[in-house]
């Protein structure tokens, strides 16, 4: 498929025609798990700048038109129908994959979803991956092409940023048995290593400061969350004309040890450390 998005970027005019049929195929290889938009790579990650062009080539391949599905509702059982106006279908396959989907929560075609996952109603974008067990709690959002783990919890409010342009950008990624506490803001690639805890109301961009206070002196980093981190929201002074201020920052104040359950909560996890988000 690879050969044929190039031949693509080279003859954009065939895109509608039988050219762009390899769109079709991306997006339905991406929405069983078969293809990935960045994917694990030896010790690291690699985003397939190549995926991503072609679900670019779809906004262009397909039609704004009229997309839904039907479904039982009320005590009546009678059918109703779920309409959308997309160039994308919404998502259909949850039964097939062993996911979960509960009412209004939408994802798009081309999204993956793991087994034993759980979307509550949040919205999942095109060419996005959650893994085995993870949960999309109440009004979280992944956005396209960004990466969740396995057993991820993205608590209620969670905004995960999605990125298609540049097509080599890569998206966010969120390792396996993090948690994400409600309303974290996490998006420009930021990476969170496997099993960390960011507090509540945490911002991350890919310039916002990272302090780790555990030293006697700060160590300060950016785009990077360490694995099994314990995260909460601070503020750095900073001088303007007008005066002094506290700025954003991240302070990372502890890590989870090897006996915590993965599933242990925010607040437990950072009541340890004596801090409460």
């Amino acid at each position: 498929m690879q050969e044929r998005v190039a031949a693509l970027l080279r003859h954009q005019d065939g895109v509608r025609g039988s050219e762009g049929a390899v769109v079709d195929d991306i997006l339905a290889a991406l929405d069983v798990g078969e293809l990935r938009a960045c994917e694990p790579a030896g010790d690291g990650w690699v985003t397939n700048g190549w995926v991503k062009q072609g679900i670019l080539f779809a906004f262009a391949r397909y039609d704004v038109q009229t997309v839904g599905v039907e479904t039982l509702g009320g005590t009546s059982r009678e059918r109703m129908r779920l309409t959308f106006n997309d160039r994308l279908a919404v998502k259909q396959n949850y039964e097939a994959l062993g996911a979960r989907c509960v009412p209004p929560g939408v994802a798009r075609y081309g999204s993956f979803i793991g087994r034993g996952a759980i979307l509550m109603p949040g919205f999942i974008n095109v060419g996005a991956y959650v893994g085995d067990g993870s949960m999309v709690d109440t009004w979280a959002t992944v956005g396209s092409c960004a990466q969740i783990g396995k057993h991820v919890h993205l608590s209620g409010g969670v905004g995960i940023g999605g990125v298609l342009e540049p097509p080599q950008a890569q998206p966010v990624i969120v390792e396996d048995g993090a948690f994400i506490g409600s309303r974290c803001v996490i998006v420009e690639g930021v990476f969170v290593g496997r099993e960390a805890v960011l507090g509540a109301g945490l911002v991350l961009t890919a310039s916002t400061p990272i302090v780790d206070v555990r030293g006697r002196e700060p160590v300060v980093t950016r785009g990077r969350i360490e694995a099994r981190s314990v995260v909460i929201p601070g503020t750095l002074p900073k001088r303007f004309p007008a005066g002094e201020y506290g700025v954003p920052c991240a302070l990372v104040i502890g890590e989870r040890s090897e006996s915590t359950d993965r599933k242990t909560s925010l607040e437990q996890a950072i009541r340890k450390y004596g801090v409460v988000a």
